[in-house]
Formats: structure tokens, sequence, C-alpha cells
């Protein structure tokens, strides 16, 4: 039993999520390779093969893996599927765009956002928002499966994995990346942060939001995120959103701020370690999961929190 996890990368170093999976893959048993696609990539590679667990690391380093396009990616990962029994990658946008097509083309069910292994054919995935498990037995030959990735710690360095190039596929020059615009700030990737402060509809405005939040994340070393309802309103960009249909966090500490907690915020942060919720309305759902709460004025609260945090 071999197994291939697709390497999430910027061609410099690992995306964190890549440690995860790699993680969930060593659950399953048996030897675990990693594929590495891209340009000028030698540097991901490398990190790849001293994680502890890997036997080998794939590169195909071409021109037309630099965007990492889905399209030339799925080519890849079809072309070089043989011999393998899983086929793993992150449940983050990467993944998700990159493993339906993987599993249409082998002609296989996609088993998706597993947070446990039972056995190598049998894995469990929240369904229904979070609020139930299902448990799910796969009798296909090669199994495409992505991974919660904040349901796995990350694997830890200090492995010697040999590297080994392959053949790069042709260019399928279905897609072209024309643009990419990345933020830049000083703070934490939402993703993986250790701590993080929430914002909700109930902070009113994006002003308000920037003006309450920013102090408290500054003095914590925190991200910011936001819920549907912020990011609908126009708090804050898209790429601040922490739920089902955003980012699923489980950092060590989650203050979440004027969020009723919707089921589907809820189930992108629950997860977390400690919750924190402030809210004037005492009946909120969020009150439901959280290990403090704090009912009261949420303009009055966040700046005297921030005030006392050193």
């Amino acid at each position: 039993m071999t197994i291939l996890v697709i390497a999430e990368h910027d061609n410099n170093a690992l995306k964190a999520a890549t440690l995860n999976t790699v993680a969930a893959a060593q659950k399953i048993g048996g030897e675990l390779h990693v594929l590495v696609a891209g340009a000028n990539c030698a540097a991901a590679a490398q990190q790849a093969a001293g994680l502890q667990g890997v036997a080998k690391v794939k590169v195909a380093d071409a021109a037309h893996y630099d965007a990492q396009t889905a399209e030339n990616l799925t080519a890849l990962v079809v072309a070089n599927a043989g011999g393998y029994s899983h086929i793993l990658a992150p449940a983050t946008t990467f993944g998700k765009n990159l493993a339906p097509r993987v599993a249409a083309l082998l002609d296989v069910a996609q088993i998706s956002d597993i947070i446990a292994v039972e056995a190598a054919d049998t894995f469990v995935r929240p369904i229904y928002a979070g609020n139930a498990l299902a448990t799910v037995k796969s009798a296909d030959a090669v199994k495409v499966i992505t991974v919660r990735t904040t349901a796995f710690d990350p694997v830890a360095a200090g492995g010697s994995a040999a590297v080994e190039s392959i053949a790069a596929t042709a260019d399928t020059a279905q897609t072209q990346l024309q643009n990419r615009e990345l933020t830049k700030s000083e703070r934490p990737e939402l993703g993986a942060a250790k701590i993080i402060v929430s914002g909700g509809r109930g902070l009113g405005s994006g002003e308000n939001y920037h003006k309450l939040l920013e102090p408290l994340a500054d003095k914590l070393g925190a991200a910011l995120g936001a819920s549907r309802a912020a990011v609908d309103a126009g708090f804050v960009p898209n790429d601040y959103q922490v739920g089902q249909t955003g980012k699923i966090v489980a950092p060590q500490l989650y203050i979440a701020v004027g969020i009723s907690g919707a089921i589907q915020h809820l189930a992108g942060m629950k997860e977390s370690k400690v919750i924190v919720a402030i809210n004037k309305d005492p009946d909120a759902p969020i009150f439901q999961v959280a290990d403090y709460g704090l009912v009261g004025d949420l303009f009055e609260v966040v700046p005297q929190l921030a005030g006392s945090v050193g």
C-alpha cells in the first residue's frame, strides 16, 4: 500500500496544510510519497524530504506548473496515479479545486474533508455543518481524499526521504493565470494563526470593525477573522471569512465579537481550543460552544479588554 500526498506550496516552502495532510496519511499506514509540482521548487521539495515518515518525494519542475493551475496538476497526478492506493490533498481551496478533478478522471468517489482515519478504507468526515459525523468505507481501488487540516497535528521535521524527478506532462493550456494579488499583513495568516479575533454583524460597520478589533488583535499578535454576515455587509474582504463556506480554523484562542453563532460559522471554528464570546444577546447560539461568555455591549467591553492586555 503506497500513499501519495499532493503538496501545497509556493515553490519556496510548503504550506502548513501539507504538514497536516502528511500526518493524516501516516495514520493510514503504508509507504508515503509526496508530489511537489512547481517551477524552481527545489526548496519546497527538500522541505518535503525532511518530513518524518516520508519515504520519497517526487518532483515535477516545469514552467507551466509555476501557477499550479488545477488543470495542469490534475493531468500530472492522473498520469502518475498508477500504483497508489490513496491520493491525499488538503481540504483548502487548493485541494478542493484539484481533488474532485482527479477523482472524476480516475472514476472514483472522492472522500471529502476527513477528520479521522479508522482503517485504510474507512474514514470519518463531518456532515450537516459538523452536527453529525459520517463514517465512510470505500471499496474504490484508489481513494481520493481531502483532509480537514485542523483535525490533524502537523508532522515534524527530521526525515531524510529520497528526492526523485519525474517527467512533466504537457501543458493543457486550458487556463492561464493573469494576475495574483497578495494581501500583505504583519498579522499571522488566518488559517494557521494560534489566536484569532473575529467580528460579526454586531459591530455595525467596517469602520467599527477596524477601530475596535485591530488594537486587540495587535496586542495579542492575533489574526483577524469575520462571520459571513460581516463579510456580506462589506465590513471586510472575503478572505477574512471563517465558517463552512470560509476558512476552517482551530486556534488555541478564538475571540468572537458581535457574532451570534450561526451554524455555518460554528462549523468553521468550534474545534478551537478556547472560545471566548462577547455578545449583548444572552441567548446567542455562540454561547453554547463558548468556554467563556461575556454578555455586554461590545463597544464598551472590547476597548476595556484591549486596554487590559499588556
